[in-house]
C-alpha cells in the first residue's frame, strides 16, 4: 500500500537516494529543500521511478517554512506515514579556524532542522497517532576536523533518545528511530565549506549512498529498532567507540586529517552553507558525488543488522540442538 513519505535535505546525496527509492515502491513523496534547481532534478526523479512528487522549497533553519511546507504536502498527498530528517550543512575545518557565526549557521541546519522537522511530523502524527520519524546521523566517535558537523550529530543523537522515551512514556503510536549512516559519496565533499588545504573526501572504506537509502527504508519498515547501523565502517566506528575509545582518539588523531583529504588542489568553489550551492548558476549537484569508482554498493553488515533477530533465534536452536545431542549421547553412553 502507498505511503505519504516526507523527506528533508532530499535535493542531494543520501536523501534524494532514499526518496528514489520510495518512489519505486509506488509511495507519495514530499521532498522538503532550500535548493530550487535540486529540487526540480530529485522530483523528476521521483516521477520516473514511478511515484508521485511533491517538491516544496523550504529553509530546515526556519520552523515556520518547514511547517507551513508539511501542511502544503498533507493537503495535496495526504497524512505523512513517515518523516525523514537528512539535511545538514557543515564545515571542514580545526576548531582554531571555524568562526563562531560559521558554528552557528551549522547548527542551525544540521540540528535545529532535524529538531523542526521532528516537532512539525509529531504536531501532525501525535493526533493520528501513528508515524515513523527516521533520523540519519552518524553520531558517534568524533572525527577531526568535523567538530562543527560532529557536534550536530551527537546533539541529534541525544535529542532522539530523550524523545524516543517520551513517547513511550505517553505509550504513543509514533516510533522514531536512528540510522547511523556509513561515509557515502555524495555531493557534500564538492559544496561543504573547507579550509583543508585539498579538496576533502570521505574516509575510505567509501559506500554509495544507496546503502544508507535502503538502511533508511529499512527503518521505516521496521520502527521499533532504537537505532539502524548502515555500513561496515559505521559498525566499526561505533564499537570502537564503545569498546576501546581512547584508541581509537589516537587512531583518528594520527589517520583522520590525511584520511578525508583528496589530494587535489581545493578550488574557488561555491559552499551550501549559507546559500544553496546550486542557486543562480542552477548547476544540478544529483545524488553521486565524486568518489562513486571508489565505492561499495553493497554492504554484508548492513544485512547482518537487519536480520539480527533471526540470526540470534538461529544460532540459539543450534546451540539448544547442539546441547541435545551431546546430552543424549551421553545418556546413550
Amino acid at each position: 500500500m502507498a505511503q505519504t513519505v516526507v523527506i528533508t535535505g532530499a535535493s542531494a546525496g543520501i536523501g534524494r537516494a532514499a526518496a528514489r527509492l520510495f518512489a519505486e515502491r509506488g509511495d507519495r513523496v514530499g521532498l522538503i529543500e532550500r535548493g530550487r534547481t535540486g529540487l526540480s532534478g530529485v522530483a523528476d526523479e521521483v516521477r520516473q521511478a514511478g511515484g508521485t512528487a511533491l517538491p516544496v522549497e523550504a529553509d530546515l533553519a526556519d520552523y515556520e517554512q518547514v511547517e507551513a511546507a508539511a501542511e502544503q504536502i498533507e493537503d495535496v498527498l495526504g497524512p505523512a506515514d513517515v518523516w525523514v530528517n537528512s539535511g545538514f550543512s557543515s564545515v571542514f575545518a580545526p576548531l582554531s579556524e571555524i568562526r563562531p557565526d560559521e558554528l552557528r549557521a551549522v547548527m542551525k541546519v544540521s540540528y535545529l532542522g532535524f529538531v523542526h522537522g521532528t516537532m512539525v511530523a509529531l504536531s501532525l502524527m501525535r493526533a493520528r497517532d501513528y508515524g515513523v520519524i527516521v533520523q540519519v546521523a552518524l553520531g558517534e566517535p568524533g572525527f577531526p576536523p568535523q567538530s562543527a558537523y560532529c557536534v550536530a550529530r551527537h546533539a541529534i543523537c541525544g535529542f532522539t533518545s530523550s524523545l524516543r522515551c517520551e513517547l513511550r512514556h505517553e505509550r504513543s503510536g509514533v516510533h522514531v528511530t536512528l540510522v547511523q549512516a556509513a561515509v557515502a559519496s555524495t555531493p557534500q565533499f564538492s559544496w561543504v565549506r573547507s579550509r583543508l588545504p585539498s579538496s576533502p573526501q570521505p574516509v575510505p572504506p567509501i559506500y554509495q549512498r544507496e546503502v544508507a537509502a535502503r538502511g533508511i527504508l529499512y527503518a521505516a519498515d521496521h520502527p521499533g529498532r532504537k537505532q539502524h547501523w548502515a555500513g561496515g565502517t559505521t559498525a566499526g566506528a561505533l564499537i570502537a567507540n564503545r569498546l576501546a575509545p581512547a584508541l581509537l582518539d589516537r587512531y583518528l588523531a594520527r589517520t583522520g586529517y590525511d584520511g578525508q583529504r583528496a589530494h587535489v588542489p581545493a578550488t574557488g568553489r561555491p559552499d551550501n552553507l549559507c546559500i544553496p550551492a546550486d542557486g543562480p548558476a542552477g548547476h544540478e549537484h544529483g545524488a553521486t558525488g565524486d568518489f562513486d569508482d571508489r565505492s561499495h554498493d553493497r554492504s554484508p553488515q548492513k544485512w547482518m543488522s537487519q536480520h539480527a533477530p533471526h540470526l540470534v533465534t538461529a544460532g540459539a536452536a543450534a546451540i539448544i540442538a547442539g546441547g541435545v545431542v551431546a546430552a543424549t549421547a551421553g545418556w546413550r553412553r
